[in-house]
């Protein structure tokens, strides 16, 4: 699928759900790989996802009503979410959201190399995947 630059995981909602939300977010990528409807969990389906961040690329603080598990492919990311530590992240490892979790922090580790993360989330049927929090 063609990368499109606008924020993080709102792509793939837009793209797979609601494709009428279109704002950027400078040096983040997303590219929607698969959605898959979970028969087994009523109303609910799965989104896998690849995010990549341009050198110095950071999100807005947000949060998914999903439960999101990251497995970093390249580069190196740091990622927090309210009430835990700030973590940096290289290939090989993962984090954990949960639906309740505020994302506070999210960004390319480095001011000079990019960063790949798979994303896998599960989430509510055709619900928001990204709520800016202020």
């Amino acid at each position: 699928m063609k990368k499109i630059c606008i924020p993080l995981f709102l792509a793939a909602g837009a793209l797979l759900a609601q494709p009428a939300l279109a704002s950027g977010f400078d040096g983040v990528s997303v590219t929607p790989l698969m959605s898959k409807d979970l028969s087994d969990l009523p109303g609910k389906e799965g989104l896998v996802i690849t995010v990549d961040y341009a050198p110095g690329a950071a999100d807005p603080v947000h949060r998914h009503r999903a439960h999101g598990f990251i497995y970093v492919l390249e580069g190196s990311i740091v990622m927090q979410v309210k009430g835990g530590k700030e973590v940096t992240l290289t290939p090989g490892q993962t984090f954990y959201e949960g639906p309740n979790d505020i994302h506070t922090v999210g960004r390319n580790a480095s001011t000079s190399q990019p960063a790949k993360f798979l994303v896998v989330l599960i989430k509510k049927k055709k619900g928001e995947v990204l709520e800016l929090v202020k």
